[in-house]
Formats: C-alpha cells, sequence, structure tokens
C-alpha cells in the first residue's frame, strides 16, 4: 500500500469533502497518512485526524512562516501533544527565506528550539527548508539532529546538498514536483539517492503532479509520483511503492 508522508488534510481546502475524500483513499491503494502540523491549531487539528482515522497518524509543529505565533507557552503545547500515541514526528519545521517575513533570526530561533524539542521527545523531524540551504544544514548539524533522524519534505536541492543529508541518513520527501517538465535538478537528485531515503509525499493540498499541476492535490495523486520514480530508477512501480512504505515505516517506528 502507498504511505502518504505528508499531507495537510485539516487545511480548508479539504472542508467540503474531507470525509468523503479520506474514506476512499484506501480502495485507491492508499495505506497510510502522514498528517503534518503546520501551526499550533494545525498540529491540533493533525492529533484530531489521527484519533479519527485509524490510518492517519500526526507530526505537530509551526512551519517557519507561522512561527511568529510561538512562545514557551506554545512549545509546551506542542511537548504535550507529542505524547500521543499517534503523534510519530515533530514538524514541519525549518526555514523558509522566499518571503522577507518572519524575520530570518525568528525563523531560526523557533526552528532550534523546536529541534531541541525533538531532542528531548524523542522524535524524528520533518524538516521544510526553501532558499534556506546552507542556513537549515548549519542548524541540523549544530544541534546534532541527525541523532534523531527526519525527512527533507520537498527535496529542491543539488545533488551535493542530497550527499550532505545522505551522510546524516536522512530521508527525502519526493512529491508532485518530480513531474514538472522544468524539474530537471530534482530528477538527477532522484536518480542519485538511493531508495531506501525516499518517502512519497504530496503536501496536499499543494504541488499537485502532471497532469492535474494547478489543481487542489490530493494523496489519490501519489500513483503519478510512484510512476515517474520508477522511471526514473529503472524499477517496477510496485517495487517503488513498497520501498517507500517501508522506509516510511521506519522513519515513524510504524514497523509493527
Amino acid at each position: 500500500m502507498i504511505f502518504e508522508s505528508h499531507a495537510h488534510y485539516d487545511d480548508t481546502d479539504f472542508d467540503a469533502d474531507r470525509e468523503q475524500l479520506l474514506a476512499s483513499l484506501a480502495e485507491h491503494g492508499i495505506g497510510t497518512v502522514i498528517n503534518i502540523g503546520a501551526s499550533l491549531a494545525g498540529s491540533e487539528a493533525s492529533v484530531k485526524l489521527s484519533e479519527q482515522y485509524p490510518f492517519i497518524y500526526g507530526a505537530v509543529g509551526v512551519h517557519p512562516s507561522e512561527v511568529e505565533e510561538l512562545t514557551e507557552e506554545g512549545i509546551g503545547r506542542l511537548r504535550s501533544l507529542c505524547g500521543h500515541e499517534k503523534v510519530v514526528a515533530v514538524g514541519e519545521i525549518g526555514l523558509d527565506y522566499h518571503y522577507p517575513e518572519p524575520a530570518v533570526s525568528v525563523q531560526k530561533e523557533w526552528f532550534e528550539r523546536q529541534l531541541v524539542l525533538a531532542g528531548e521527545v524523542k522524535l524524528p523531524v520533518v524538516i521544510h527548508s526553501r532558499e534556506a540551504a546552507k542556513d537549515t544544514l548549519d542548524i541540523i548539524r549544530a544541534h546534532h539532529a541527525e541523532e534523531i533522524g527526519g525527512v527533507v519534505h520537498c527535496f529542491s536541492y543539488t545533488k551535493e546538498m542530497a550527499r550532505a543529508y545522505l551522510e546524516m541518513d536522512y530521508y527525502f520527501g519526493i512529491g508532485g514536483v518530480i513531474t514538472f517538465k522544468n524539474a530537471k535538478k530534482l530528477k538527477e537528485v532522484v536518480q542519485y539517492i538511493p531508495m531506501d531515503r525516499i518517502l512519497l509525499e504530496t503536501d496536499s493540498p499543494y504541488l499537485a503532479p502532471e497532469p492535474h499541476r494547478g489543481e487542489r492535490n490530493s494523496s489519490l495523486n501519489l500513483p503519478y509520483v510512484a510512476s515517474a520514480i520508477s522511471e526514473l530508477k529503472g524499477i517496477s512501480y510496485e517495487e517503488v511503492v513498497a520501498c517507500t512504505e517501508r522506509n516510511a515505516k521506519i522513519l515513524f517506528g510504524l514497523e509493527k
């Protein structure tokens, strides 16, 4: 079964048909979903979804674009959520320099604080890094986050940067971008990364693959991603699905 390692089903884009969509996933071969928190409210919603659906697990964390809401009290709320039996990661956390706000210093402060939290609760991290390659890697290394493990979601950097994460035994979240015609750099990276380091993801409702680019994304589009990886790696679609499911279960502690 396909393992969806990164979706946001708490997003308002799913308010009209969330129940029907999630109920349809199993019949389309989607076996497990990690719903990723991007804010304090989103983290709490992820936990609620995990309680409602046996196949959904939660990650809790605050996205770099939302860190201005964080305080030590907020970290305390996240710590409490981390104790939930179906919370399997801290994320998504990291750095995003695409827009001028929040300030870099604020992003770094709360990225570091959430890395410390992950180390304290012994959960892997889901890393968001956009236009911030060096700073993200430097902070992860400074906090020895290779010891807790994690995944770089929607990996968008070079082979050289991929090598640095491979040396720390990190995983790489690969989604709809791999199907884009102009994704030459990512395709080279996917050919380079070993299969035992790749996870399938959508980032739903964002980043829908071809031929649905620009539409609302969902886990139902993961076969397009798996097919693209299959072609790039020269292995069967079934092998991609089985391998990425195994990888995700190892990372998120769901092997049993």
